[in-house]
């Protein structure tokens, strides 16, 4: 039992010391060190609101705090992704030298970005409440089970890549060219109940390919929970119609939330059984 102990608090304190250089590097010599994870979704956002909402005219009240609810989730989930693509690799020369657990390695780059993400919602908090005037929901209780399903869903992945990427370089590329397409087929710019309302979709299949791109997209299913857990329903006034529609009334069904959390997890043991099962074989890697 002893033993044991000190076994995991060495893996606590590895951790740690992985996190913090993870920190570290990334603002090295740097002014402004966190708020620059602040300024790229702020300066964003703010083109997506100017163009959609003042060029398009897409009359959504509060377009900017829709936006960031959904923009800071997937901005961790897409820089914890490439970062951890390349952990291992950077690390290469250590693990050819001296045993540690390599499972340390994606997990504090994804720990280093999630850090800066519940630094940038508490940023966000601040903003929705105080200069949006957003009310305090309920719901928001529920947000901190979220951020543990899409830190999962990510950590899976992660493990994934990380382990691919030490014998195929070209995944790193493909990842990135993989994010920049999710990110369209994520609600982020968008909301996801637009959907039932796409002139492309049939009438008849609309709350079919609701469900599928939903089923199909954890992550679209993570980011719309998130626009409706901190914020009020969205009214969205349809040009094209004429007439103004509010397009969170109908609320995700309880099965697909469901399905989500599960593939959430499934998704987490499957990337860290398969990369327990490669990280044997990285010093091999010439």
């Amino acid at each position: 039992m002893r033993a044991e102990l000190i076994e995991l608090y060495k893996f606590r304190e590895l951790l740690y010391t992985l996190v913090v250089r993870e920190l570290r590097v990334r603002y090295k010599n740097s002014f402004l060190g966190f708020f620059w994870s602040l300024l790229n979704p702020l300066v964003t956002v703010m083109v997506m609101t100017l163009i959609f909402k003042h060029v398009m005219g897409m009359k959504i009240a509060n377009y900017s705090a829709y936006v960031l609810a959904a923009y800071l989730p997937w901005t961790f989930f897409q820089f914890a992704l490439l970062d951890s693509s390349q952990t291992v690799l950077a690390y290469m020369p250590v693990i050819k030298k001296i045993y540690f657990p390599r499972e340390l390695l994606p997990i504090s780059a994804i720990i280093a970005n999630f850090i800066h993400f519940l630094l940038a919602m508490g940023v966000f908090l601040v903003y929705l409440h105080i200069f949006v005037g957003a009310p305090v929901q309920a719901t928001m209780l529920l947000v901190p089970l979220l951020m543990i399903a899409q830190l999962l869903l990510t950590l899976g992945l992660s493990f994934f890549i990380a382990s691919l990427n030490v014998f195929y370089e070209d995944i790193k590329y493909l990842v990135s060219i993989g994010v920049q397409l999710l990110f369209f087929l994520s609600p982020v710019i968008y909301f996801s109940e637009q959907i039932r309302h796409a002139s492309l979709v049939p009438e008849a299949y609309r709350q079919t390919a609701f469900y599928l791109y939903h089923g199909l997209n954890p992550i679209a299913t993570i980011l719309t929970l998130y626009r409706k857990l901190m914020l009020p329903p969205i009214t969205v006034e349809q040009s094209n119609l004429g007439v103004t529609r509010a397009l969170t009334e109908e609320p995700l069904p309880a099965w697909l939330l469901c399905a989500n959390g599960l593939t959430a997890i499934l998704i987490a043991l499957a990337g860290y059984a398969y990369f327990n099962r490669k990280k044997w074989l990285f010093v091999e890697r010439p």
